[in-house]
């Protein structure tokens, strides 16, 4: 019974991190209402890395004080969060955040493509070049034929979200040099250098104490970082321990039929068929690249978060 238990427990841990990470586009969508990005990632990050802190205090554990260390942190803030966050935020104020959703759903393509580029320590085969071609496919039809013209502020918005999606990627191949580390150090030490990069930044281009966001706007804030931010990050660590790479890529395909249905019902968002036919060729891609050749045992990890 004991194990039964644990993995139904597990799936549900799995289907809540899916939700919290597919929300989070409708949180942002929501906040940057009536909060500038900068802002509103400043505080995101600030608050889920506080969060995190507290979390590893109660846990008995504290931030090394390597600066090497914290140089890592620092670089993995710019690739995770910082400059990811803000780029979608500054998106999702003209993109829906179900299509958002979808573009951010190619992370494990642009993770697979820059670990063959960069460290090359994968087998390049053709059901893997295969896959990258879907991707890639796939990217072109969401963001849509516009991107021939290379024009419209549209278009602009949707690479924002694309080029967060290679940071993530970026993201998931530099996290390796955290081996050794609990994992939620790293998720905290990013945040709070996140949180310094942008607080400043926000203080000189928003000045945030002239503003006066709506009600809705700071409880989506709020949500956006307990829920999607601190909380995903602790379930996240937790599934790593005990699902492995399998439940991390189930999320990444979770995802995103939730995170486009959140906006659907919650914001009244619609999808022309086009997008729909884009997230099948990703989908399509992502398997053929993290399927291995006998079953589903390994499957290699591709981490993303919003």
């Amino acid at each position: 019974m004991g194990g039964k238990t644990n993995t139904i427990t597990d799936l549900a841990l799995l289907l809540t991190l899916s939700t919290l990470w597919g929300a989070s586009y409708t949180f942002i969508k929501i906040a940057v209402e009536t909060i500038p990005p900068v802002t509103l990632i400043a505080a995101r990050t600030l608050i889920a890395g506080l969060i995190l802190l507290a979390a590893l205090r109660l846990r008995g554990l504290v931030l090394p004080r390597d600066r090497r260390i914290w140089a890592r942190f620092l670089v993995q803030a710019c690739l995770n969060s910082a400059v990811p966050f803000t780029l979608i935020a500054w998106a999702e104020q003209t993109v829906n955040a179900g299509l958002a959703t979808i573009l951010n759903s190619t992370t494990p393509i642009f993770a697979f493509v820059l670990t063959t580029l960069i460290t090359r320590h994968e087998v390049v085969t053709s059901r893997k070049l295969l896959g990258v071609a879907a991707g890639l496919v796939g990217t072109c039809l969401i963001v849509g034929v516009q991107a021939l013209s290379g024009f419209g502020n549209g278009l602009s918005a949707q690479l924002a979200i694309v080029a967060a999606t290679i940071c993530y990627a970026a993201a998931a191949i530099f996290s390796r040099n955290f081996k050794g580390l609990d994992p939620m150090m790293p998720a905290a030490g990013s945040l709070i250098c996140g949180a310094m990069i942008l607080v400043p930044i926000s203080f000189i281009a928003d000045r945030p104490w002239t503003l006066a966001p709506s009600a809705q706007s700071v409880l989506a804030l709020l949500a956006l970082s307990v829920f999607s931010t601190a909380l995903a990050f602790v379930i996240y660590f937790r599934l790593v321990q005990t699902l492995g790479s399998v439940g991390t890529t189930a999320q990444a395909y979770l995802r995103v039929p939730i995170g486009v249905a959140i906006g659907v019902l919650f914001l009244g968002e619609t999808l022309s068929l086009t997008p729909w036919l884009g997230l099948a060729c990703v989908v399509t891609g992502v398997i053929a690249m993290t399927m291995p050749a006998k079953g589903m045992a390994g499957l290699p990890s591709h981490r993303s978060s919003s």
